[in-house]
């Protein structure tokens, strides 16, 4: 097996774009599945829908999770996620673990303590990541042997559906329904999970409540402090109209000051607004920020009578990203939601040959 150095994809940044990969949800609801496919035998008896749990199906169906990221690899992609988005035992919850607002009671500490300890959520968060971690893993390297370039696997570490930055209760702005302590709890446990199984990149995604993610980077650097190494880590945010995280308000530049301390390989935006509604504050971060630029948006707006549930097709979505590329904003691009093996193809197409976003004098790429 090849499985790249983790500090050579800081060197492929100082010469070229590197390409990430796109939607795995998207992406998989091009095959068709039912929810008898999620289920499998081993789930068969669930007594919540379980469709809409998309990392599910590293264990119900690996081949399709497997196939996904043998396209991305194959339209280009030099680093491809884990199917880990919700892989904590809070996300998971979501899907076996009744809620307690139905029968008149609410989320607080004392319900999620529960949900920290349960032993079967546990256990299922961590097969999830240690198993699509190998998943990735094992097809990033099949396509680097056979292509003689070097494929990456980034850990997916999503957000969750508890905000530690806001209350839910508007007559009780002090009330959290989580604590800082349980959150970081899950992401120790994912990140332990995803290393087990091969990531050598850690992708902290996707984020709404800054306050959530600094949970998640406390929580990896106490992993990657006891088992006495290091990673390459990215970070990415998702901003509203105006440019603010959307949960905790922070500015991008706030963002930034928020996670440097983690001393990123990356820092970027993903998901939010598509592309061009999303360039504004791409711009300021790349002024901003002393790591490199990533970039993977939405395929445009939602439009539910698109294809894709996006309005930008892959050639669209190639012309956008080199646009961004050609002003010097980007070191990493790829795509988020609506975006195919086709976009990314488009996408790695219209980025060859381009020059990558200059680093400032004062800053260097991280390398584990």
């Amino acid at each position: 097996m090849t499985h790249a150095p983790a500090h050579s994809l800081a060197k492929i940044l100082e010469s070229r774009i590197a390409i990430l990969d796109g939607a795995t949800g998207t992406t998989i609801r091009t095959y068709g599945l039912t929810e008898a496919d999620m289920r499998g035998e081993r789930f068969k008896d669930a007594k919540k829908d379980l469709l809409n749990n998309g990392d599910l199906f590293t264990l119900t169906r690996p081949d399709v999770i497997g196939d996904i990221h043998r396209r991305f690899l194959e339209a280009g992609a030099d680093i491809v996620e884990t199917n880990t988005f919700s892989a904590t035992s809070i996300a998971q919850s979501e899907f076996f673990v009744d809620d307690p607002r139905e029968r008149g009671g609410r989320k607080d500490p004392e319900f999620f303590q529960k949900i920290v300890e349960d032993d079967f959520l546990r256990h299922l968060a961590w097969e999830i990541n240690e198993q699509s971690a190998r998943l990735a893993r094992a097809w990033a390297d099949r396509v680097a042997n056979a292509t003689g370039r070097a494929r990456f696997v980034a850990g997916s570490i999503g957000p969750l559906t508890v905000s530690l930055s806001n209350s839910p209760d508007a007559d009780d702005p002090g009330f959290r329904v989580a604590t800082f302590d349980q959150v970081k709890r899950v992401y120790v446990e994912q990140t332990r999970a995803l290393l087990a199984g091969g990531a050598d990149i850690l992708l902290v995604e996707t984020i709404f409540d800054t306050l959530n993610a600094k949970a998640a980077l406390v929580a990896i650097r106490e992993v990657l402090d006891a088992e006495g190494r290091e990673i390459p880590l990215m970070i990415s945010a998702a901003v509203g109209r105006g440019g603010e995280t959307m949960i905790s308000a922070q500015t991008v530049e706030a963002f930034w000051i928020a996670v440097e301390h983690a001393r990123p390989l990356a820092v970027g935006l993903n998901c939010s607004l598509g592309p061009e509604l999303m360039h504004p504050f791409l711009a300021e971060l790349a002024a901003k920020a002393r790591a490199a630029i990533s970039c993977y948006p939405n395929a445009g707006l939602p439009n539910p009578l698109s294809p894709t549930g996006f309005d930008l097709g892959p050639a669209e979505m190639g012309a956008q990203l080199s646009g961004f590329a050609r002003e010097g904003l980007i070191n990493i691009a790829g795509g988020c939601c609506g975006n195919t093996p086709e976009h990314i193809a488009a996408i790695a197409k219209a980025l060859e040959g381009v020059a990558p976003r200059k680093m400032r004098k004062d800053e260097k790429v991280q390398a584990a």
